[in-house]
């Protein structure tokens, strides 16, 4: 049996919307590198222009990432 990780030894990123830390999840082991956002509301809330796009009018392309989320209730 493998060796249990404590939470504070878990990979942690920052949740670009709403600043705060989110660590890593088992359901998340084959796409933690694509996993942006903490949450499904964060992910709905997403920027939909860069700024330095915002005056050209050009809208970030919505199918360029990958959201590796698991709803479970």
């Amino acid at each position: 049996m493998a060796k249990s990780r404590s939470k504070s030894d878990l990979p942690i990123k920052i949740c670009p919307v709403c600043g705060r830390p989110f660590a890593w999840r088992k359901k998340w082991a084959d796409c933690w590198d694509e996993v942006k956002y903490c949450s499904d509301r964060c992910r709905r809330r997403r920027p939909s222009t860069k700024p330095d796009e915002a005056d050209t009018g050009s809208v970030t392309d919505a199918d360029s990432f990958t959201v590796c989320f698991a709803i479970s209730r």
